[in-house]
């Protein structure tokens, strides 16, 4: 099990060489919380700056769908017009991960403000009816986010703490959709958060 995320940790990397000059320049100049992520911040409009959790607690994950290409994804939360953004997003087909908010701050994802102070928000590339697009590096790759971001936040590995946008109260929005295997994804939190 290392020596098969020790691959995949390569395999993340040499995927940012895949990316424009542009996005991999922003990508050097800050830090992750998150160590496997590479940094391509959100414009500064398109969040609140906070101090988590002292601030607010954290105490969930949401998962989202772009309904969009990963390139335009980012696109959309470094324009400061959207008012849009997410902790993380993680690319369909090698689970490329960029971290485009720090998990201290407010990500304005989830379409409801309690649950955007207490949650940190990973989008994945693809459409809700296409399920091509959720690949199994996707799931793998994100897995491994949303079980370090569990173990650093002591949240629990379950439905109950790990969310699709749709279960959020109040939002009008269907992703991750019927397609997103959940029972999948739960099993390779707990799985690859175990260690």
């Amino acid at each position: 099990m290392e020596r098969r995320r020790i691959l995949q940790g390569a395999a993340v990397a040499a995927a940012g060489a895949l990316l424009p000059a542009s996005v991999r320049a922003a990508a050097t100049t800050g830090a992750t919380d998150y160590p496997a992520g590479h940094w391509v911040p959100a414009s500064a409009s398109n969040y609140t700056v906070s101090s988590r959790p002292s601030a607010y607690p954290v105490q969930y994950v949401i998962i989202h769908v772009t309904q969009e290409t990963f390139s335009r994804t980012v696109s959309i939360f470094q324009n400061p017009a959207k008012q849009v953004s997410a902790h993380y997003v993680v690319r369909s087909g090698d689970g490329y991960v960029n971290q485009m908010v720090r998990e201290k701050d407010v990500a304005w994802h989830a379409g409801n403000w309690d649950y955007n102070t207490r949650s940190i928000g990973i989008e994945h590339e693809g459409w809700v009816d296409q399920p091509s697009y959720f690949t199994d590096s996707m799931y793998e790759q994100s897995a491994l986010l949303t079980a370090n971001v569990c173990n650093r936040y002591k949240i629990p590995k379950d439905r109950a703490h790990i969310l699709g946008h749709v279960e959020v109260p109040g939002t009008d929005h269907t992703d991750p959709g019927p397609h997103w295997d959940w029972v999948r994804y739960i099993r390779l939190v707990n799985l690859l958060g175990a260690g």
